[in-house]
């Protein structure tokens, strides 16, 4: 999986809107300067983000954008989704679909429990936890694991 910088902005964006309790519409330029994101980018990636039911859009002087549901209800798997469809895709085949001769069988398998993991830590990581620093144990451990597995001696 590759996290592209779309999906690595609609994810900053949508956690400044989480982040945000005031309830009031937030603006894109405010969201562009907070997160250092460019805005005529920002505002593509904010139009699929309401495309897919993420976010909410009001028009005018008092006008911006919020989140759509609770931040709590909104993985960082759906963010990514509403950006670039599925989390895991093998050449836009379904999994269930895919064989393979041999001796290259298993792979399926390796495909399968590379998106089974991915939705682990995706799918359980929502907005409200990013927003406020909160994440799960099992997520600090994953990270801490990653960061021992990498450093430079």
């Amino acid at each position: 999986m590759r996290i592209s910088l779309k999906i690595d902005y609609a994810v900053r964006a949508m956690i400044c809107l989480a982040a945000d309790d005031t309830g009031d519409p937030v603006k894109a330029d405010t969201i562009a300067r907070a997160q250092d994101i460019p805005l005529k980018f920002l505002l593509g990636i904010l139009n699929d983000l309401k495309r897919a039911r993420l976010l909410r859009s009001q028009r005018g002087a008092e006008g911006g954008y919020t989140l759509a549901k609770p931040g709590e209800d909104i993985s960082v798997a759906d963010v990514i989704r509403a950006i670039d469809g599925p989390l895991a895709n093998v050449h836009d085949a379904s999994l269930n679909d895919l064989t393979y001769p041999a001796p290259a069988g298993g792979l399926v398998e390796v495909w399968m429990a590379l998106r089974a993991s991915l939705r682990e830590v995706l799918e359980h990581v929502n907005l409200k936890e990013l927003a406020t620093g909160e994440l799960s144990p099992d997520i600090r451990a994953l990270a801490a694991k990653y960061e021992g597995d990498h450093r430079v001696y």
